[in-house]
Parts: C-alpha cells; structure tokens; sequence
C-alpha cells in the first residue's frame, strides 16, 4: 500500500491533540479537521453564507465572524440544529481532507497523513480512512483535563461528554486504541509504536 491516510480521534479530553503533536514528532503530516473548518468559514465564503443563513446574524461577531461560542451553545443544546451546522460542514471538509492528500501523496508516495477529527465517526469519515486510531481515557481523566483547560463547570464538562458518542462505540471502529489516562510518555511510547506499524504498511513488500 502506497500513502496512507489515517483518522485519529477521541472523545473531549482524551489528549488526542497530544497524540497527534507526537505523531507530527514522528514524520507524519497532521491535519487538523477544526482547523479546516475555521478556515471554511472565514467571513463570505461559501460555508460561512449557509451558516448565517441558517442561524442567523445574530450569530456574528461585529467583524462578521463567527461567534463560536454562541454556535456551540445553539448546536449543542438543539440535535436539529446540530445536524444542520453537521450537514453544511462535513461535506467540505471531507473535500479539502481529500484534496491535501491527493497533494500530499503527488509530493510523497509513503507520505503518513494523520487527520485529527473529533467527529470522525459520528459523521462517517472513518469509512474513508485506510487505519483509524482511537484515544481513550476514562470519564474522570477527561473531566480533570477540561477543568483546567477552559472556563465550563463539571457539570457542564458531563453534560458535554453525554452528548458525544459512548467510547464504545469508537473503539469498535478502531484499527488502534491508544489508553490514555496516565503520563504523556506512556501516550507517546504508543503513539511510536502505531507509527511504525503504519511506516511498514506505508513501505509495502
């Protein structure tokens, strides 16, 4: 098999961000699918025009971009909506994951690209990745990381965990599992052991 394209997620607080600076240590291109989508919808692209269509201006900051954090609170405590936003985004993103691989592969025939997409899963794109790899941790280490990385209680933390899909659910649809709820070197040690693994697949015979 010649380059390989690679999903990694997690669910909120797993370290998948983590994972994914060790795996850009390692070689690998990484692709970040929330950076994509902040760069979609910069003010009048085509993204950013459905979604104020379908929200509203009132979802603007005063240079016109978007307030995320009004977003979020919509999408999340609305799943009509949130299938909405999902339906307008996804599809783009999956077009620009797609286009950088086939530059990438045009530059690197054994090019290794990481795609670091929270909703890998929920939203089907596993299904065009040749390997996922999955980062998990439990609930309590998830809720201990959030708590010192932003402002939301730990009530809203649990809240916003709920609302992702259970665990289970993604390591069913895992070629790896990287357990995350120790120290960083012990998150590195498999992250390097995945990526030789997917150095010899992208090798070949």
């Amino acid at each position: 098999m010649p380059a390989l394209i690679v999903g990694l997620t997690g669910s909120m607080g797993s370290g998948k961000t983590a994972a994914g600076n060790f795996f850009k240590e390692l070689g690998a291109e990484v692709l970040e699918a929330d950076q994509i989508c902040r760069d979609l919808v910069q003010p009048n692209l085509p993204a950013w025009k459905e979604i104020v269509q379908n929200f509203g201006e009132d979802i603007l900051n005063p240079d016109q971009t978007l307030n995320r954090g009004k977003l979020g609170a919509m999408v999340f405590s609305d799943d009509r909506k949130k299938k909405t936003l999902e339906g307008i985004l996804h599809p783009k993103v999956f077009a620009e994951e797609t286009k950088r691989f086939e530059e990438l592969k045009n530059k690197n025939p054994r090019a290794i690209l990481i795609v670091d997409a929270p909703m890998l899963i929920e939203s089907g794109n596993h299904e065009k990745m040749d390997r996922v790899v999955v980062v998990a941790s439990d609930e309590k280490t998830q809720i201990e990381r959030l708590a010192g990385k932003n402002r939301w209680s730990r009530e809203e933390i649990s809240r916003r965990i709920a609302k992702q899909m259970p665990l289970k659910e993604k390591i069913e649809k895992a070629d790896y599992i990287i357990n995350n709820n120790g120290a960083l070197e012990h998150l590195r040690s498999q992250v390097k052991d995945i990526f030789q693994k997917l150095e010899s697949i992208a090798k070949g015979p």
